[in-house]
């Protein structure tokens, strides 16, 4: 689906003039959101547009991750659809069990004084979000029977233990 297609399904629901008024727009903007941009129409890019392009651009992704959570939301990235097969199973057991591990090491370590700050409730989030990406690319390679992926993640996770 384009982002002008779910705009458009929105405001099925959602009265794009209280979306115009809520936002301090005019309401015509509102409505070319809904419309494909291009020579043939008269849409205009939209917020989900630009929102996916910095994404993109940026290729970071705590964008995203700070936009789920203004709804109280998490995002989890989808690991790559690969077609390998492997039987490599123990291992990417002991990789999400270690991740685990490791995020209840940075909790413990942050609670010690009864008191977590700043810079340990970031490095909690960190944890957090890379087991929830692991967890996710287990459970998708467990759908797949493709245990291959998560070998090359075991890499890049004892690359980056540096938390």
């Amino acid at each position: 689906m384009e982002s002008h297609d779910l705009l458009r399904e929105v405001f099925k629901e959602t009265s794009p003039k209280q979306i115009a008024e809520d936002m301090g727009l005019s309401l015509s903007l509102i409505y070319k959101w809904s419309q494909a941009p291009g020579k043939d129409s008269s849409g205009t890019t939209n917020p989900l547009d630009r929102m996916a392009s910095l994404i993109e651009s940026t290729e970071d992704l705590r964008l995203i991750q700070w936009l789920c959570r203004k709804k109280n939301g998490f995002f989890v990235a989808s690991p790559e659809n690969e077609k390998v097969i492997s039987q490599n199973l123990m291992p990417a057991t002991n990789l999400i069990v270690q991740e685990f591990a490791d995020l209840l090491s940075v909790v413990a370590c942050a609670a010690t004084d009864n008191h977590v700050n700043e810079a340990e409730s970031a490095r909690i989030r960190k944890r957090w979000e890379k087991l929830k990406t692991v967890t996710e690319t287990f459970v998708h390679c467990c759908e797949n029977g493709n245990f291959a992926k998560i070998q090359e993640e075991a890499k890049v996770v004892a690359h980056s233990k540096s938390i």
